[in-house]
C-alpha cells in the first residue's frame, strides 16, 4: 500500500503526515458532551493511527481521557509520531460546563486561564499524562486575544518551558479576527485554524500565515463529517447541496471529495480528522494517499460555491 504523502510544517521543518488525527473523541463523557467509550476502543483506534503511517496527533488538556489514553497506549511507540496539544485549558474539566454558543464551529468555554502557572501546570500535567519527556507543539487553546497574550506574559512562558526541552515548538489554535494579530505578533511557529471549501472563511489567513512560515493545521477539513455521520452543521452541508456537489463526486464519497479539496491547498500541511471507528480511519488514510482533487473537479466545485454563498 501507498504511504501517506507528508510536508513540512513550516519553519518547523517537522515533516508531517497530510491527513492528522483529531483526539476529541478519545475524551469520553465531559459535563453530559462526548459518549462512552468501551475499553478496548482508545487502544484499537490509536494503534491503527499508527499503523496506518500517520504522524501526527493533536490533543488537548480539556479533551478529557484522551491524554491519559495517549499515555497509556502507545506512548511504548513515541518516536512514531508529533504531539501537539494545548494549554489555556480548565485543568480540571470535571465539572466544566460549555457554552452554548460556538464560533466556527469552537464552543466557548466559560474560563480559559492564560497566566504562568495554568500553562506551566498543563505542560506538565500532560508530560505526566502521556508518559513522555517533550511535547512536539503546545499551542494556546481558544484563540485568545493579543491584549491577554501579552498582559499575561504567556508567550514568554511557552518560551520558558521550550528552554527546558519541555517543548519544541510554540503554536496557537485561532480563529478570527484574531487570527490576523496572531501572524503579525511573528512569535507562533504553528497555527491551527478551521477551513474547508464549505467554510473557506480563513482562507486568507491560512495563505497568508504560511506565506510567513508558520505551520498550518487544518481543523474542520470534512466540514466535521456528514449529517447523521458526524457532527456537522446542517447549515454548512445546506451550501453542498445547493451547489450540486453530489454531480462531481465521480465515485467519491462527500467525505473523501472534502478531504482532498483540503488537501489540495498547498498550505494546508495537515489535517486532522477525528474518529473512533477504524473503517472510517482507512477510508480517511485512502483519501489521503489519493493527493489532491483533479484540478479540475476542484476549480468546478469553488466556481459552484462561489454561486451558492452561505447563508
Amino acid at each position: 500500500m501507498a504511504s501517506l504523502p507528508t510536508r513540512t510544517l513550516g519553519r518547523t521543518g517537522l515533516n508531517v503526515t497530510t491527513l492528522g488525527f483529531g483526539a476529541l473523541e478519545l475524551r469520553g463523557m465531559v459535563a453530559g458532551v462526548g459518549r462512552p467509550l468501551s475499553p478496548d476502543q482508545p487502544p484499537q483506534i490509536l494503534n491503527a493511527v499508527l499503523d496506518a503511517g500517520i504522524n501526527y496527533i493533536d490533543v488537548a488538556v480539556d479533551y478529557g481521557d484522551a491524554e491519559e489514553h495517549i499515555g497509556r497506549h502507545i506512548s511504548h511507540r513515541r518516536s512514531e509520531f508529533y504531539l501537539a496539544t494545548k494549554c489555556g485549558c480548565p485543568l480540571d474539566n470535571s465539572g466544566f460546563q460549555p457554552d452554548e454558543r460556538t464560533r466556527f464551529g469552537v464552543p466557548m468555554p466559560r474560563f480559559h486561564d492564560y497566566s504562568h502557572d495554568s500553562i506551566i501546570n498543563a505542560c506538565h500535567q500532560s508530560l505526566r499524562r502521556m508518559k513522555t519527556d517533550y511535547l512536539d507543539i503546545v499551542q494556546f487553546h481558544f484563540s485568545p486575544d493579543r491584549q491577554v497574550l501579552e498582559q499575561e506574559d504567556a508567550v514568554e512562558t511557552l518560551q520558558e518551558l521550550q528552554r527546558q526541552g519541555k517543548i519544541r515548538h510554540i503554536g496557537c489554535s485561532s480563529i478570527l479576527p484574531n487570527v490576523h494579530d496572531h501572524i503579525a505578533m511573528g512569535v507562533f511557529d504553528v497555527l491551527q485554524v478551521p477551513y474547508s471549501i464549505l467554510q473557506p472563511e480563513h482562507l486568507e489567513a491560512i495563505t497568508a500565515a504560511s506565506a510567513a512560515g508558520i505551520g498550518i493545521v487544518i481543523r474542520g477539513g470534512v466540514a466535521r463529517g456528514e449529517p447523521g455521520a458526524g457532527s456537522g452543521s446542517p447549515d454548512v452541508w445546506d451550501r453542498w447541496q445547493r451547489a450540486h456537489l453530489d454531480d462531481l463526486l465521480d465515485g467519491m464519497t462527500p467525505t473523501e471529495f472534502l478531504l482532498r479539496a483540503t488537501i489540495s491547498n498547498p498550505h494546508a500541511h495537515t489535517t486532522i480528522v477525528g474518529t473512533l471507528n477504524p473503517a472510517h480511519l482507512h477510508e480517511n488514510v485512502a483519501a489521503a494517499i489519493k493527493g489532491p482533487l483533479p484540478a479540475g473537479a476542484l476549480e468546478e466545485a469553488q466556481r459552484r460555491l462561489a454561486d451558492a454563498p452561505p447563508n
